[in-house]
C-alpha cells in the first residue's frame, strides 16, 4: 500500500506543478512557468502529463530564447523539448500540441531570418551570420540560410568559422539548386513562373498556358568548394585546398568552373606551371571563353613566357573584339618585356664593345616598346572610342620612349 501511496503522491503533485506552470503560461510569464515545473522530470513524468510537460518547456524557452535578440542555451532546450514532445506524441498517436509548436519555431524561424537580413543589409555580418544559422536551428530544412550564414561570416572575415559552416554544408549534401516553375502564357507569348508545380499544372491545365518546364539554377557546390579552397590557402591549409578540388572534381568532372577555381588555388600558391596546366583543359572543353583565354595569358605571363601570354590574350580578342583587359595586358607583355631588359642594361660597362651592344639594346627595347603602343592604337582605331585607361597607358609608353608628339597629342586626347 505504501508504493501506491508514494506513486499517488507523485502524480499528484505533477498534477499541481503542471496547473501552475499552465498559469503562468497564460500570463506569458514564461520564467514563472518553467520555475513551476522545475522539479519535474520528462523522462519519468506521468503520461497523463507528460505531452503537456514539454509542451510548456519548448514553448517557454522558445519564447524567452527569443525575447530580446536570440539566447542560443535558451533556444536549444527550447527546440530540444519540441523533438521528445513529437516524438512522444506520434509515439502517442496524438498532435495536440505538435502543430502549433511546429507554427511556433516557424514563426521564430521568420523573425531570425528579418533579424538576419536586416543586419546583413547593415553590414554588420558577424551577427547576420549567427542569425542566419539560428533560422536553420528553428527551420532544419531550409538548409539556404546556412549558406547565407557562412558567407556572411565570411564577409565579417571569421575564417575558421566560415571554413566549418562550408565543410557543414558540403556534409549535409547542400547543391543551392533553386527550381522555378515556368509555363508559357498562350496569349502574349510571355514566360510566367510559379513557386510551386501544382499551381504551374493547374494553369497549364486551364488551357492557357502551355510548355511546363521546371528551371534548375546552377548548384552552388562548386562555388563552396572554390571559397573553401581559398579559406584553406588562407588559413596555410594547401594541401587541404587542392584535396578539396580534387575530391569535387571525381565527382563531378564536367564541371568547369571547378577546374578554373582549382587553377586559381595553384595561382594563388604561385605554382604557374599546374596553373596554366588546369586553364589549358578548361580551354580545350570551353574553347570560346574569352575569360579562360584571359587567365592563361595571365599566368604565362607571370612565368614570362610572353609569347605564349600574347597569343592567349590575341585569342581572347579573337573571341571578345572588346576585351579591354585582354588589350592592356597584351599591351603590357611588351612593356614588361622590355623592362626587362633594364638589369641587362645596367651592367654593361664602359668598353666600345659594351657600349655598342647598350646602344643595340636600347634600339630593341624602344622597338618593344612602340609594338606595345600599336596594340592600344589599334584598339582605339577599331573601337572608335578614346577609352581613359587605353590612352593613359599609351600616354605612359610614349613618355618612356622619349615621343614627344605622340605624348602630347595622347594628353590632349585624354583632356590634359
Amino acid at each position: 500500500m505504501g508504493v501506491v501511496l508514494m506513486t499517488g503522491m507523485l502524480s499528484f503533485g505533477q498534477k499541481d506543478e503542471i496547473k501552475n506552470a499552465e498559469k503562468a503560461l497564460k500570463k506569458e510569464a514564461y520564467t514563472e512557468a518553467l520555475d513551476a515545473v522545475s522539479s519535474v522530470d520528462g523522462a519519468t513524468a506521468d503520461d497523463k502529463y507528460k505531452g503537456k510537460y514539454y509542451y510548456i518547456v519548448a514553448k517557454s524557452n522558445l519564447e524567452l530564447g527569443t525575447k530580446d535578440g536570440f539566447d542560443v542555451p535558451t533556444i536549444n532546450k527550447g527546440l530540444e523539448a519540441v523533438d521528445k514532445l513529437i516524438a512522444f506524441e506520434e509515439q502517442e498517436g496524438k498532435s495536440k500540441y505538435t502543430d502549433e509548436l511546429k507554427q511556433l519555431r516557424a514563426d521564430k524561424a521568420q523573425t531570425a531570418a528579418t533579424a538576419a537580413y536586416e543586419k546583413y543589409k547593415a553590414e554588420n555580418y558577424a551577427s547576420a551570420s549567427q542569425d542566419y544559422e539560428m533560422v536553420f536551428k528553428l527551420s532544419p530544412v531550409d538548409t539556404t540560410m546556412m549558406y547565407y550564414a557562412a558567407v556572411s561570416a565570411g564577409l565579417a572575415k571569421e575564417y575558421d568559422r566560415t571554413t566549418a559552416l562550408y565543410e557543414g554544408l558540403l556534409d549535409m549534401g547542400y547543391e543551392g539548386v533553386d527550381v522555378t516553375y515556368v509555363a508559357i502564357e498562350k496569349e502574349t507569348g510571355e514566360e510566367k513562373s510559379w513557386g510551386d508545380a501544382a499551381t504551374r499544372d493547374l494553369m497549364v491545365k486551364s488551357g492557357d498556358y502551355i510548355n511546363p518546364e521546371d528551371k534548375k539554377s546552377v548548384s552552388k557546390r562548386s562555388e563552396i568548394v572554390k571559397n573553401l579552397g581559398v579559406l584553406y590557402i588562407q588559413l596555410g591549409e594547401n594541401d587541404k585546398a587542392i584535396k578539396a578540388f580534387e575530391t569535387a572534381r571525381e565527382a563531378d568532372p564536367n564541371d568547369i568552373n571547378l577546374i578554373i577555381n582549382e587553377a586559381t588555388i595553384y595561382y594563388q600558391m604561385e605554382d604557374y606551371s599546374k596553373f596554366k596546366e588546369l586553364m589549358a583543359e578548361a580551354s580545350a572543353m570551353a574553347p570560346d571563353n574569352a575569360d579562360i583565354q584571359y587567365n592563361i595569358g595571365v599566368a604565362n605571363g607571370q612565368m614570362k613566357d610572353y609569347e605564349g601570354a600574347r597569343a592567349a590574350y590575341k585569342k581572347a580578342l579573337e573571341i571578345k573584339p572588346d576585351y579591354k583587359n585582354a588589350v592592356l595586358n597584351l599591351s603590357g607583355s611588351y612593356i614588361d618585356e622590355a623592362n626587362g631588359l633594364i638589369e641587362e642594361l645596367n651592367k654593361l660597362g664602359n668598353t666600345q664593345e659594351e657600349i655598342k651592344k647598350y646602344n643595340a639594346l636600347v634600339e630593341k627595347r624602344e622597338g618593344i616598346y612602340k609594338k606595345s603602343a600599336e596594340v592600344l592604337e589599334e584598339y582605339l582605331k577599331a573601337s572608335g572610342t578614346n577609352d581613359s585607361d587605353i590612352l593613359e597607358q599609351l600616354k605612359q609608353i610614349y613618355g618612356a620612349i622619349g615621343d614627344s608628339e605622340n605624348y602630347a597629342r595622347v594628353k590632349g586626347l585624354l583632356g590634359e
